[in-house]
């Protein structure tokens, strides 16, 4: 009896703490509502606040071997306390109560800021749950536009609720968190399917997990509708070459799928009534009415005028959103390129493919690729014949050299 009783005395103190700290208002000063809410909630061992004015933060910090005590570090805007555009939390392992002191705090720290705040958790042991309340948070939060998760891994991979259609975030990093093809089918789910997409997302690193061909093509997938993303980073990944064909298809003009093409009869059918007041007169299977092709929809991309048939298919232009791509470091690529002599030529016919096809698009695109260093001459005829890129960068696998094409 006396353990029970010991348990709902436990609980009735954490529902008073919770109580506390939702009537608690928030001035946006770090440094003095963090160790206010975490004494609420009775929490024993309270993180320092470490504030940085904006000329100390210019400086590089000195890495002194020494393991340094939790902290919440606080960069400012100006040196006023009231104008924190950066939380981080880096190195040590963030538990529920001090998560939901952070969370608490977010709202009126982006109100007060005049910038975009952002939030760094590197190595900081979230989990699944903590970044959908995260996202929730995100959601209440004025400035809040950057967020990165960086050697934060989760069971679940629950990141692509951080880039779900209503999200706004505009950069995203997620390095370092040992994505798989699973996490990279829902964040390519999350970037774009036939009737939903991110609007917001600009840019979005995947760099340094374990990403192979089908998660690339599920990133791929969901590049086919995005036309908000400029920015994407796979680097470090495990994409071979039918990944990075995949993703080169994208940049291209490509058919349109089965569900792709019902989405848009949908969309015509909406467009139609809208503009009219009354159903449309053409049959649903037919494409935009002559009266109405002047009218460009500059949000969905299955809209798009210059859309065309060919071969009974429906053909959209590529896309032409994104302008950096990084896919260097690829272990695969590295493996083929150095298991032996005979690999070499059948690797390297299938990445000149890939380069032919991305060459030919006529578009601007920042794409980076890894080779050897015997093997980087073999691509200056290809870079000669077309110069739509911004550049294209080609560095050795081995040997840092790097030669630049513009």
């Amino acid at each position: 009896m006396s353990r029970k009783r010991q348990n709902k005395e436990k609980a009735n103190a954490e529902e008073e703490a919770l109580k506390n700290t939702d009537e608690y208002r928030c001035s946006g000063n770090v440094e003095e509502d963090f160790p206010a809410l975490c004494a609420l909630l009775c929490i024993k061992d309270v993180p320092a606040v470490s504030v940085k004015q904006p000329a100390s933060a210019e400086g590089v910090e000195k890495d002194t071997g020494k393991t340094d005590p939790p902290r919440v570090e606080v960069m400012l805007e100006n040196e006023g306390p009231l104008s924190a555009k950066r939380i981080k939390i880096s190195g040590w392992k963030v538990n529920e109560q001090i998560f939901q002191v952070l969370l608490k705090m977010l709202p009126s720290v982006s109100q007060l800021c005049h910038c975009f705040v952002s939030c760094l958790f590197w190595q900081a042991g979230l989990t699944d749950p903590m970044v959908i309340a995260l996202m929730n948070a995100v959601s209440l939060c004025s400035s809040l536009r950057v967020v990165m998760l960086e050697g934060n891994t989760l069971p679940e991979q629950s990141y692509h609720h951080l880039l779900s259609e209503d999200s706004p975030l505009a950069h995203l990093s997620l390095r370092n968190n040992r994505i798989g093809d699973e996490g990279a089918r829902l964040i390519g789910s999350a970037l774009s399917t036939a009737t939903s997409t991110n609007k917001n997302l600009l840019s979005l690193s995947l760099a340094f997990n374990s990403i192979a061909d089908e998660g690339a093509s599920h990133i791929a997938q969901g590049l086919r509708l995005n036309r908000t993303l400029c920015f994407l980073s796979l680097s470090n990944n495990q994409i071979g070459d039918s990944g990075a064909a995949r993703l080169a298809e994208v940049l291209g003009e490509f058919a349109l799928t089965h569900e792709e093409v019902v989405e848009r009869r949908k969309l015509l059918l909406q467009r139609t009534q809208s503009v009219s007041g009354r159903k449309p007169s053409f049959s649903v299977g037919s494409d935009i009415p002559p009266s109405e092709q002047t009218e460009v929809d500059t949000v969905n991309p299955l809209l798009d005028p210059s859309l065309y048939h060919r071969d009974g298919q429906l053909f959209l232009p590529g896309n032409s959103t994104l302008t950096s791509l990084n896919l260097a470091g690829q272990t695969p690529l590295l493996s083929q390129l150095t298991r032996s002599n005979r690999s070499i030529p059948t690797t390297q016919v299938t990445i000149l493919n890939i380069l032919h096809i991305l060459f030919n698009l006529s578009l601007t695109y920042y794409v980076v690729f890894f080779f050897l260093k015997k093997r980087s001459h073999a691509f200056k005829p290809i870079l000669q014949t077309k110069t739509q890129f911004r550049s294209l960068h080609i560095r050795n696998l081995r040997n840092v050299q790097a030669q630049t094409f513009a």
